[in-house]
């Protein structure tokens, strides 16, 4: 769960605690119903069943059992299981071979990635399937799947697809910029084509595939066209084209850029404030983007006036960082919400504090100092969420003397602020943190000591090896110790670790595993898999959600309707609907708002590292990650517990990387007005 930001942040504590009833096992043989629910068994257990889900996914009980066990192969991301995936790429109903598609494209993002010789496999297999695939609606799951597998053969059949003036066109450029984010070159891709499927005339979806791409192609010659979707009457594109000009843009950007820091939806605006904040890193004295981003300063009476989605723009430069020719600018923003009037409310005036705070903390991070956030907030912040927003700000700075100002924070007696400081000390070692950091080694939260055992990892300390064992041998009890005390072992003893590490291949968590593998693989120099290990039969489970269950997360501004997905997600949607009847989310913040991204929120600790104690099954889904989709978060896989996180904008690259299971129905104006500390009331569970 640590470090894992790129991945959506951490999650649940995970500790393996049953959640509620025990599931029947069905009887042996029967029907149709007897074989769905077997399926659903095996899923739940991660078990293949002796063989007989591979056997069932190859059609041996009928296509409705099929198609159950299909899912079930997409969940379990079994590498034993790819041939009979690839079997279902032929099946004669056109449902079946969709549901393969799917499978294969999970297995392909499996969170342990697959050898290289069954990517082959893979891709050739895929290649030949949409190939000869007569139906569209399977042509476009398949090149989803080419975006999840990303070798060089899936790169050059999307770069293939993407000029052939097909409905799917749109969805083959998709799928590229998938790839490009997710680490594929696109070195090679095309971009005469993309100018087309830009214009006025194309649908919607064929613009939004073109500016994904463009978003991510990171090539000069994409300027032109980043430039010309600035315009796009479509608010998405026009967001993922400021976002493309942060990569290949200039200052002579900036005018067009400061137009959209007024666009009347805000998460546009907070995407141009992004892309003008990282093209001033460049600045070491004023330049055109700083000067732009002076404009935001209108921003500050709206957030007093209690239009919280216009803090959006102002907190995005915050989290983005100036350079320190940028100092005036945050400067300005905070005379500027000094300046704006009486807040109308208390929660215009928390809004407005919070925002303080995060430029304030910005400014720290320009000198490698806490100073300008222990003094910010107007009295509204808390002191603790002071300084372990301070701490994190030092842990990004780069001032080589930054984490001298967090070694005494590493003794301050809330566990925010010491996971803060240790986050600063890991960043940028300085000698006299090893006898507390040493010490943290020792504490019962193992969110702490585990950032504890990264740390000494980080700055070898080899007299902490004895305790970095003993907190291995916690791992059997809580899980999530797993990755930091597996890197710090790799760093501490090289390998002579590897025996403690290979005995956690066969743990019953799925992500130590997961851990452990990486860790040998990597210290070995060859790749290394970890078992799959099925739980017994009676495996306690979450209730299944209701029918048609409905969450209503009520906020101070304002209420969440959530249309939970019970049908893909029972688990899932039943998890959250058991905690929600428990009154667990009652007091609980969203911890983390990236504009434009996500909104998360569900942590009882406040730092993105808390958790119900218990974890449970992803449960991969087929419903795109659109705008107002809510996930569960994850810091691998079966981690979920009880963090949840809504979606600003569409955000492809996440599709079947993270349960997705249910959408707002109402209030999504509510989720666009979220910032960082905002409390949840309570969460009714209806109809």
């Amino acid at each position: 769960m640590f470090h894992l930001l790129s991945r959506l942040c951490a999650c649940a504590v995970v500790l393996l605690v049953p959640v509620a009833c025990v599931r029947a096992v069905p009887p042996p043989g029967g029907g149709e119903a007897e074989a769905l629910a077997r399926v659903e068994d095996w899923e739940d257990r991660r078990s293949l069943g002796d063989g007989q889900l591979v056997a069932w996914a190859r059609g041996e009980k009928g296509p409705a059992v099929q198609l159950r066990a299909l899912r079930a192969l997409a969940r379990l991301q079994d590498a034993s299981t790819l041939e009979a995936i690839l079997a279902g790429l032929s099946a004669s109903a056109p449902s079946l071979r969709d549901e393969a598609a799917f499978a294969a494209g999970e297995l392909a993002l499996s969170w342990e990635p697959l050898p290289e010789e069954m990517k082959t496999r893979m891709t050739e297999a895929l290649r030949e399937a949409e190939a000869r695939e007569p139906e569209e609606g399977v042509r476009r799951t398949l090149l989803e799947s080419f975006s999840k597998l990303g070798t060089a053969g899936a790169i050059q059949r999307l770069i293939e697809r993407l000029g052939e003036g097909r409905a799917s066109t749109g969805r083959a450029a998709l799928a590229l910029g998938v790839s490009g984010r997710r680490g594929a070159s696109l070195a090679e891709v095309p971009l005469e084509p993309v100018k087309a499927l830009l214009a006025a005339s194309q649908p919607v979806e064929t613009r939004y595939g073109a500016a994904y791409l463009l978003a991510y192609v990171k090539r000069p010659a994409a300027l032109e066209l980043l430039r010309h979707g600035l315009s796009d009457e479509d608010p998405d594109v026009r967001a993922l084209c400021a976002k493309g000009l942060a990569e290949v843009g200039g200052a002579d950007d900036s005018a067009a850029l400061a137009r959209l820091l007024e666009d009347p939806i805000p998460r546009v605006g907070a995407e141009a404030a992004r892309t003008l904040s990282r093209l001033a890193s460049a600045c070491s004295t004023p330049c055109a983007p700083l000067e732009a981003l002076v404009s935001l300063r209108k921003r500050a009476p709206r957030v007093a006036r209690g239009e919280s989605a216009s803090a959006h723009a102002l907190l995005a430069v915050a989290q983005q960082g100036l350079p320190r020719a940028g100092r005036p600018v945050l400067e300005a923003l905070r005379r500027s919400l000094a300046e704006a009037g009486q807040p109308v409310s208390e929660i215009a005036a928390d809004d407005v504090a919070w925002i303080d705070c995060r430029l304030a903390a910005a400014m720290d991070r320009q000198t490698g100092a806490l100073a300008e956030v222990l003094r910010c907030g107007n009295g509204r912040v808390p002191e603790a969420r002071r300084w372990a927003l301070g701490l994190r700000e030092l842990a990004q700075t780069q001032v080589p003397e930054g984490a001298q100002e967090a070694v005494p924070a590493l003794l301050h007696p809330d566990a925010r602020v010491r996971l803060a400081a240790l986050a600063a000390v890991e960043a940028r070692p300085v000698p006299e943190a090893v006898e507390p950091v040493r010490a943290l080694l020792k504490a019962e939260d193992p969110v702490v000591a585990g950032m504890a055992a990264a740390t000494v990892g980080k700055m070898k300390v080899l007299e902490a090896l004895p305790d970095v064992h003993s907190l291995a041998e916690r791992v059997a009890r809580e899980p999530d110790l797993a990755e930091p005390v597996a890197g710090a072992l790799v760093a501490l003893e090289g390998k002579a670790a590897e025996p403690a590490l290979r005995g956690w291949l066969v743990h019953p968590h799925a992500n130590v595993r997961r851990v452990a593998a990486e860790a040998l693989t990597g210290l070995t120099g060859q790749p290394v898999r970890s078992e799959r290990v099925e739980s017994p039969p009676g495996t306690p489970r979450p209730p299944a959600a209701s029918p048609g269950a409905t969450l209503i997360i009520r906020t101070r501004k304002g209420d969440i309707t959530v249309a939970l997905d019970t049908a893909q997600a029972p688990l899932t949607s039943g998890n959250l609907e058991a905690l929600a009847r428990q009154g667990y989310f009652r007091g609980i913040s969203f911890h983390r708002v990236v504009p434009d991204f996500v909104a998360q929120g569900g942590d009882p600790r406040g730092d993105g590292e808390g958790g119900p104690g218990h974890s449970i099954r992803c449960e991969m889904t087929r419903r795109a990650y659109q705008r107002g989709v809510i996930g569960m978060a994850l810091a691998g896989k079966d981690t979920g517990g009880s963090q949840f996180f809504f979606t600003h904008a569409p955000q492809p690259h996440l599709d079947g990387r993270y349960t997705a299971f249910g959408e707002v129905t109402a209030g999504m104006e509510v989720v666009d007005a979220l910032l960082e500390g905002d409390v949840i009331l309570e969460v009714r569970t209806g109809p």
